[in-house]
């Protein structure tokens, strides 16, 4: 959520082991849902408009792609109607969808708003699989108790960075940047710094 969803290390897709993906849709959904939505400038507000008529757009069609292929709708589709707090704006309530098919749109593209598609898995060797199948590798995020699952998982996973327990891996000391279509090179730390650094070689004779 945050920013709306409007931010590249969003996670636009979510595994759940198929054995909590029920429990865990419910308690996200009432989470969800409980968000206000509004003008940001407004007290007790949470989730403020997307960037414009396009970004909703956008949103909206990868929602009715996936409901369309057998997606539920938790919580948050069926009532976005743009108005909002007294308004018309490019408002979208946060949503929570579950069964989201792998050849849903919604599947390999950034959503860029507050969406939260889930899909189940049952083994270690699928979600490996499934979280590398698209041309994006910013960032990926791993929730475990299993710490050695967790660095099993995080190494196998093409992506640039990884969060372990955690939704939030942006840090200025750390190297920032991804793999395949997500760019070249690293921003931040001295990995970050020496980005911007040229390497001189002088060969020496020394007989």
């Amino acid at each position: 959520m945050r920013n709306m969803g409007e931010a590249c290390t969003a996670a636009n897709r979510i595994f759940v082991h198929a054995s909590v993906i029920d429990e865990f849709g419910q308690r996200l959904a009432a989470k969800m849902s409980a968000l206000t939505v509004g003008r940001g400038t407004e007290p007790g507000v949470k989730v403020g408009p997307l960037i414009d008529e396009a970004g909703l757009d956008k949103v909206r069609s990868l929602v009715a792609d996936a409901v369309s292929r057998g997606a539920t709708v938790l919580t948050g589709e069926a009532t976005a109607d743009g108005d909002v707090a007294g308004g018309n704006g490019f408002f979208y309530p946060p949503t929570v969808l579950a069964g989201v098919p792998r050849d849903a749109a919604m599947s390999d593209q950034e959503i860029f708003g507050p969406v939260a598609p889930l899909t189940p898995f049952s083994t270690e060797d699928e979600v490996i699989a499934a979280a590398n199948d698209t041309e994006s590798g910013l960032v990926a995020y791993v929730f475990t108790n299993d710490l050695r699952r967790a660095l099993r998982v995080a190494e196998s996973i093409d992506t640039g960075m990884v969060g372990l327990n955690q939704g939030v891996v942006s840090n200025p000391a750390a190297p920032f940047g991804g793999t395949k279509q997500s760019g070249l090179g690293r921003e931040g730390g001295p990995t970050g710094i020496e980005e911007f650094l040229e390497t001189k070689y002088i060969g020496i004779a020394l007989s």
